[in-house]
């Protein structure tokens, strides 16, 4: 018998919303800009720059390769100091909505007495960001946030997910049989098959071009948490007639092999 639903795991970027693209790529480009560097990364050096988890990391790779030596620590700061502040403007802006059903089945998991938290490689800075512009239910809804500063090693590594499940007093093969987590990447998807995780994958703009192999550890592969006109795309998993993600259908992966 599969153990009930009682805790969700969610990653933030391409999970809660579309940030990726129109958010971090451009706030790492304002960066550069604003420190007179010439670099401007377009969407698909930016999707290969994905691989490489964390801001920090991302632009130590970046300058790594194209200036063929280690940069300096406090140069890299700098940078990624400066890229955070963009993102939070951007932000503010309101150009980084959530995906659609995110607020709707947050909502219904804090109802029904599920615990939820945040799992991600980004800053504490990026995430309080977003959710600063999100309805205040959303934020109250999390009972933590295990970000990029909380960690040594950051996804792929399931560091962050394994953090996460002491934190729910859930390290126990039983007790952690009814968490389940949401993320969108191959990276993401990896760190929680690492923690002993059951994982939904819901494709975001940044991954949805990524080899089907690349998810076949997940639960499930959706497109969206919720279809316009009733008709949710399932990729891998127990059909959706629902046309939306529901608490039951979330179960359901519970009992997934």
């Amino acid at each position: 018998m599969a153990p009930a639903l009682s805790a969700l795991l969610w990653d933030v970027d391409g999970t809660l919303a579309e940030t990726e693209f129109e958010g971090h790529r451009v706030a790492f480009n304002r960066s550069f800009e604003a420190a007179g560097l010439p670099w401007r990364w377009d969407r698909a050096t930016y999707a290969g720059l994905l691989a490489v988890g964390g801001g920090h990391e991302r632009i130590t790779a970046f300058l790594e390769q194209v200036e063929g030596r280690t940069p300096e620590r406090d140069r890299v700061e700098a940078l990624q100091r400066r890229k955070q502040a963009f993102y939070a403007e951007l932000v503010r802006q309101g150009g980084l909505a959530l995906r659609p059903g995110v607020a709707r089945l947050v909502g219904e998991a804090a109802a029904a007495g599920l615990r939820q938290a945040i799992v991600t490689t980004s800053g504490r800075s990026a995430v309080q960001a977003l959710l600063e512009g999100a309805p205040p239910a959303l934020g109250r809804a999390f009972a933590f946030w295990v970000c990029g500063d909380d960690v040594a090693r950051k996804k792929p590594d399931p560091e962050a997910y394994r953090l996460a499940l002491r934190q729910l007093d859930m390290t126990g093969g039983a007790k952690q049989g009814g968490v389940l987590v949401l993320e969108d990447s191959p990276a993401g998807l990896a760190a929680a098959s690492g923690a002993g995780l059951p994982c939904l994958v819901c494709l975001s703009a940044a991954t949805r071009e990524e080899p089907a192999s690349r998810f076949s550890a997940a639960r499930a592969v959706i497109e969206s948490l919720e279809a316009p006109g009733g008709r949710l795309s399932v990729h891998r998993g127990p059909p959706c007639p629902e046309g939306q993600v529901t608490l039951s259908w979330l179960e359901r992966l519970l009992d997934t092999p």
